[in-house]
């Protein structure tokens, strides 16, 4: 029998939500001779999988032993950006004298009202990805329980087998946390628990300055916490662009978030009510007193209790499931997505992997992960998107670029918002208007990065966005401006010269 997952605090959005997604009353189906496809694993990969091979006609069987929806709507980007942006609320109230407006009582922030709002979204959304709509309207077979393969063909779930023609692997990762002594004793907190919080902690530390630990940390930082970043690196966002990373370290440190950089923690320890964290930085050992610790470094993937040798799957505890480039594991009946066999490890990718397997494992589609342009984007305040090559990637493949970068100081609309901190640039291959990567720096920056992504996608250069024409006045109009800024560069003297004396002639 299934466990019913414990979700905290107990309300009535959280009972909602596990209505939705676990529901205590279900009752599995019986299983059918053989499925075209079972999927384990309903997150992200495994219910684009299991809706969108449903809906094209085959038998689907899918199978979760937690929560439907997986990290993307229990613990990830749906609760954490349900935060976030209680956060921008809050830091714009703050900004609000810039533009006239006077709060003659001060700001008060209600972070038991912040959580509740996340909750009661977070329970209204899960409605798409519950048991109760893959079964009724999309006809899928769902099992709640621990599955597991027990041959090369078959899978068992709460003592049913569920034979196949294909099968795909869709567990997902989980957080993980770095081996330092004392810290499970103490206490932590990781982005599957945070969201249960009901009482804002007033001292934080946050240990990792990626993507997760800078969201978070500048969030809470605007919530009033005391929030400490611990990174072991001297950049914060060290996969992306010294000056992208330096305009966000300045908005963090603006809102309070104070930084311990290029520091190793030596342990963790209890002293009465604090939790003391034992850093080495410079030579020097300091002492962090906090009331919580948020651990933000890295994802494990969930290979546990699969049972994978029994189908001959060959996997790496730290890497995942092995796939090739088109999904495939070396048993050639099963396919993995997702984060359990991808570095790219974001819900939009897994969805992209989920449509590619679907094609590949049942309709003798021949799709390769290589092909993919991913984007993607972190979400502090300005947020900073990329896609496609860095500038240092270009140059390890021995391949000559063009690097144009215009600030949103420049484009009028960024002035007019107050979010003119920031920029835009473009990498295009020397000699072409080709483009390599972008990436973007401003609040809005992941609305503004698809343009790049169509483009890279579809092979259209940058004339192409040149002769696309934006409305004024917008933020995107940044990207317009890349183009003039390209088209600048190919007015050589030699070019001026001609079309000067094509002119002088016309005047004759």
């Amino acid at each position: 029998m299934s466990i019913i997952p414990d979700v905290l605090p107990h309300d009535v959005y959280n009972t909602t939500l596990v209505a939705n997604v676990h529901p205590p009353d279900w009752v599995n189906p019986e299983p059918i001779g053989r499925y075209n496809l079972v999927v384990i694993g309903a997150g992200t990969a495994g219910l684009v999988t299991a809706a969108g091979a449903a809906g094209l006609g085959a038998k689907v069987a899918l199978i979760e032993r937690h929560l439907m929806g997986g990290d993307c709507l229990n613990v990830g980007c749906v609760p954490s950006k349900g935060v976030i942006r209680a956060s921008r609320a809050i830091f714009d109230a703050r900004a609000g004298g810039a533009f006239g407006v006077r709060h003659t009582d001060g700001i008060s922030i209600d972070f038991g009202a912040v959580m509740e709002r996340m909750r009661r979204l977070r329970a209204e959304i899960s409605s798409h990805d519950s048991a109760r709509r893959f079964r009724d309207e999309l006809g899928v077979d769902v099992f709640i329980g621990e599955g597991h393969f027990s041959g090369p063909d078959c899978v068992e779930v709460e003592g049913k087998k569920l034979c196949f023609k294909r099968a795909a692997v869709c567990t997902g990762a989980r957080a993980s946390v770095p081996p330092i002594p004392g810290i499970a004793e103490v206490g932590y907190l990781t982005n599957e628990t945070i969201f249960s919080l009901t009482e804002l902690p007033p001292r934080l530390a946050v240990i990792g300055g990626g993507p997760i630990g800078c969201e978070l940390a500048q969030a809470f930082a605007r919530f009033g916490s005391k929030v400490t970043v611990i990174e072991y690196v001297a950049q914060l966002l060290s996969r992306e662009d010294a000056d992208a990373a330096e305009t966000v370290r300045q908005a963090m440190v603006r809102d309070g978030v104070e930084l311990c950089l290029q520091a190793r923690i030596l342990q963790v320890s209890r002293k009465g009510n604090d939790k003391v964290i034992q850093v080495e930085q410079d030579g020097r050992t300091l002492e962090l007193s906090v009331d919580e610790i948020l651990v933000g470094i890295g994802r494990a993937p969930n290979v546990e209790g699969l049972n994978l040798e029994a189908a001959g799957i060959v996997y790496d505890p730290k890497q995942g499931v092995r796939v090739n480039e088109l999904l495939r594991t070396t048993n050639p009946r099963v396919y993995a997505a997702g984060d359990i066999c991808f570095p790219y490890k974001f819900t939009h990718t897994a969805d992209a992997l989920a449509r590619m397997l679907i094609a590949n494992a049942l309709f003798m589609g021949r799709q390769k992960t290589s092909a993919l342009t991913i984007p993607w984007c972190t979400y502090t305040d300005p947020e900073i998107a990329h896609v496609g090559m860095y500038e240092k990637d270009a140059q390890e493949k021995g391949i000559e670029v063009v690097t144009l970068t215009v600030p949103l100081a420049d484009i009028d609309r960024a002035v007019l918002d107050g979010e003119a901190e920031g920029f835009t640039r473009v990498h295009l291959r020397k000699g072409t208007d080709k483009i390599l990567g972008a990436t973007i720096v401003a609040r809005h920056a992941g609305e503004m990065i698809n343009e790049f992504s169509l483009a890279i996608t579809n092979g259209l250069g940058i004339s192409a966005i040149g002769r696309t024409i934006h409305p004024y006045p917008t933020q995107a109009e940044v990207i317009k401006r890349l183009a003039d800024a390209y088209n600048r560069t190919r007015l050589t003297p030699l070019v001026k010269r001609v079309l000067g004396s094509w002119l002088r002639w016309q005047r004759k």
